[in-house]
């Protein structure tokens, strides 16, 4: 059964691997710019870009996360029973207490963030405090502290800046290609033509791509952080009370963003729109797995 440090190291692999890939993904692009308009000074604009980019989205993932949700850091004072519940689990957990934030929002959801356990963030919505109770919310704050002892946080925030990064730069590329006019499509021919092709290629397939393994890192991800959350408080039933109750608010969240939907615990869109993912493809673009078969994990 999964402990709550079981994949630290693979995530901290897939980390780097994601981020070579799309150090590799991104010179690719840098390279079909720099042929299709006949200047190297492009290519090598876009390995510096890319490299810059790997460490922004280390360094600084976590804090686009919380502007993306819109979330604002919680006074102990105002929220001292979630302090609480934070605390003795970060202690029990034998991690360093994390940044607590809450987001006004009615609908029930939380989610974690940061690049370590030493940076670490756990968001809550006032949605979800007002619904749950004290067992319930500890089984929902274990989850979210196990996305920081499996460390596979910093792989998810690393995804949310980089698969916007390759959708953009997909993006750029593609509108070049149509509306720019490239020396080398002029002066090269059947040569240019190939390159147009790939360049096409490449940016409608790049972003789908990324955002697949996104979401399928993400329905993993909330498996294995449900089982160690359920280790953590030693009581199964309490995050699978609290995901009964988050699956009745059918209504999506007031405030979200699509590139941060798979950090929260729930789809932020709201369990009506999970209700209708049931296809394959469906299955495939979802953010997180049916709640019905993690609480059945949990509980049988």
């Amino acid at each position: 059964m999964a402990t709550l440090y079981t994949e630290q190291s693979k995530n901290v692999e897939k980390t780097w691997f994601l981020m070579t890939v799309f150090f590799v993904v991104v010179v690719a692009v840098g390279w079909c710019f720099s042929y299709y308009y006949g200047n190297p000074n492009i290519l090598y604009f876009f390995v510096a870009f890319s490299l810059l980019m790997n460490i922004f989205s280390y360094w600084y993932s976590d804090k686009i996360v919380l502007k993306l949700a819109g979330a604002k850091e919680a006074q102990k004072s105002e929220n001292f029973d979630l302090y609480t519940i934070v605390e003795n689990l970060a202690i029990t957990a034998g991690l360093p207490m994390p940044k607590v934030y809450i987001v006004t929002d009615p609908a029930p959801n939380a989610f974690a963030t940061g690049r370590n356990k030493e940076h670490a963030v756990v968001c809550v919505t006032t949605g979800l405090l007002a619904i749950l109770d004290k067992t319930e919310l500890e089984g929902v704050i274990a989850h979210e502290l196990s996305h920081v002892g499996n460390r596979d946080m910093l792989l998810s925030t690393v995804v949310v800046v980089l698969v916007g990064f390759i959708s953009i730069l997909a993006s750029v590329f593609r509108n070049s290609l149509f509306f720019g006019g490239g020396r080398r499509n002029n002066d090269d021919g059947e040569g240019g033509a190939i390159i147009m092709i790939i360049g096409i290629i490449l940016s409608i397939l790049a972003p789908i791509v990324a955002v697949l393994i996104q979401l399928a890192i993400s329905r993993k991800r909330e498996f294995l952080a449900d089982a160690s959350g359920a280790l953590l408080t030693r009581y199964p039933e309490g995050l699978a009370s609290a995901l009964r109750k988050i699956s009745q608010y059918s209504q999506p969240m007031v405030h979200q963003s699509t590139a941060i939907a798979h950090l929260y615990i729930a789809d932020p869109k709201g369990s009506k729109f999970g209700k209708r993912a049931v296809s394959f493809l469906g299955g495939l673009f979802a953010t997180h797995p049916p709640i019905k078969e993690r609480i059945k994990a949990l509980v049988g």
